[in-house]
């Protein structure tokens, strides 16, 4: 067993212990400093800790002193500032995350660059994989022995509710609450942000859980497990380029055996559309950009054929090499006009044309309707996968080795550089997914 992995089984045991006994005989404060110390967290970090479960407001409580750093977004004028944050607190179905490593995503570029209105100031950053620190006394004790102190983890980016309407038939992908607070206004879903200026109090506001910090409040309904069998930090990516992809192939596209699909923009979120692809037994698998480089890579990631869009016309290939019909599935992972009818005009009669790629606010795709309605071409949206129920397989089928975690993350940078991070991948100097490792 590795040093890693004997750690995690040793603080898992202890938490587990301490979870199912009585509040006299939990750690004492000298236990928590002790595992303060262990985590590499200030003692002043972590505070004291309350357990009585009488007061509604009893919860994890963090000393005014308290400290961290996060990267906050103000307006599309000013880079990301690392700047102090109070640590928060969660409430009841909570988890405290020690961050590790943040995925660099088009989505916060989206934001950072003003083309998708969002509450700020804000801290970005959706994909994460980090250590549990602490839970609120009054959560359910299944989730504590689910996610004890100690354990690592992976986050979605979607942090499905669980009770609304869409999450009680099992589609967390449509999450109300999600769209309603954390995406309409920066929120959790009880209208709050767990996040606040040190010093002055002010409200700072959490894209999904705000990744981007040394330390985040994440839903247990949007994380799952991750075993020491898998890179820590570029296991963040499962919780975004491959989440998405995968909810893309499995539940829009339903990819069988022996389809043929072209993926269109093979970035992050594409490469993980192509290794999905192959995994599930597709023929003949297209990458379609404007790079090279990113087309080179696809080879690695599965992809039978390869197309630049420059050097030619990207819709009459894909006809070349599936005999004039046309692709079964196509998929657009850029979010852009001229690539949504590329898309669309790709697959065979009755395909499925499936967009994931989200664009600048007020962007519309042209879709050709006599095309639509007599050749029964299906035009599908698809914004994620299932947290509670996709994010657990999807740790399962990196640990089988289909998916090439350490491949796919072709650059890592510092926490300093988070906002040299976003620029690069604005300039396209990233072929797939970059991460940004915190700690």
């Amino acid at each position: 067993m590795s040093r890693l992995a004997k750690r995690v089984f040793f603080l898992s045991k202890l938490s587990s212990s301490s979870v199912a006994a009585p509040a006299a005989s939990r750690p004492s404060s000298s236990s928590w400093r002790w595992l303060a110390a262990h985590h590499h967290v200030r003692d002043t970090e972590i505070g004291t800790r309350c357990f009585s479960s009488s007061s509604p407001s009893a919860g994890y409580h963090v000393s005014p002193s308290s400290s961290m750093k996060g990267a906050v977004f103000r307006d599309p004028t000013r880079p990301l500032s690392l700047e102090l944050l109070q640590i928060p607190r969660p409430q009841p179905g909570e988890l405290l995350i020690r961050t590790k490593a943040c995925g660099v995503c088009h989505s916060d570029l989206h934001v950072l660059k003003g083309e998708l209105p969002f509450a700020s100031p804000c801290v970005v950053g959706h994909e994460i994989t980090g250590e549990v620190v602490d839970h609120h006394p009054l959560t359910d004790p299944k989730i504590v022995h689910k996610f004890p102190v100690g354990s690592l983890v992976v986050g979605a980016f979607i942090m499905p509710c669980g009770s609304c309407f869409h999450c009680s038939k099992g589609h967390d992908d449509l999450c109300e609450d999600f769209f309603a607070y954390n995406r309409a206004h920066g929120t959790l879903y009880d209208g709050k942000t767990r996040l606040f200026l040190h010093g002055t109090g002010e409200p700072v506001y959490m894209y999904s859980m705000g990744g981007m910090a040394e330390y985040c409040i994440v839903p247990s309904n949007a994380l799952a497990v991750l075993p020491g069998s898998l890179p820590y930090s570029e296991s963040a990516i499962l919780g975004c380029a491959v989440f998405t992809a995968y909810g893309a192939m499995t539940h829009a596209a339903e990819v069988r055996p022996g389809d043929s699909i072209a993926v269109v923009g093979v970035g992050g979120v594409g490469s993980s559309c192509l290794q999905i692809a192959k995994a599930f037994g597709a023929s003949d698998i297209i990458a379609v950009d404007i790079s090279d480089e990113k087309l080179q890579k696809a080879k690695i990631f599965g992809a039978t054929h390869t197309v630049n869009a420059i050097k030619e016309d990207a819709i009459e290939k894909i006809k070349t090499i599936t005999g004039g019909m046309g692709v079964d599935i196509a998929v657009e992972a850029l979010g852009k006009p001229q690539t949504f009818m590329q898309c669309v005009q790709s697959v065979r009669d009755g395909g499925k044309a499936v967009m994931i790629g989200l664009a600048k606010s007020g962007a519309v795709g042209e879709v050709d309707i006599n095309r639509l309605v007599r050749r029964k071409i299906k035009v599908i949206g698809s914004y994620g996968a299932r947290a509670r129920q996709d994010l657990p397989k999807l740790v399962k089928l990196a640990e089988s080795g289909i998916f090439n975690l350490t491949s796919a993350v072709s650059r890592k940078y510092t926490f300093e550089e988070a906002g040299k991070a976003f620029q690069d991948l604005d300039q396209g100097k990233i072929v797939s997914r970059a991460i940004v490792e915190i700690v």
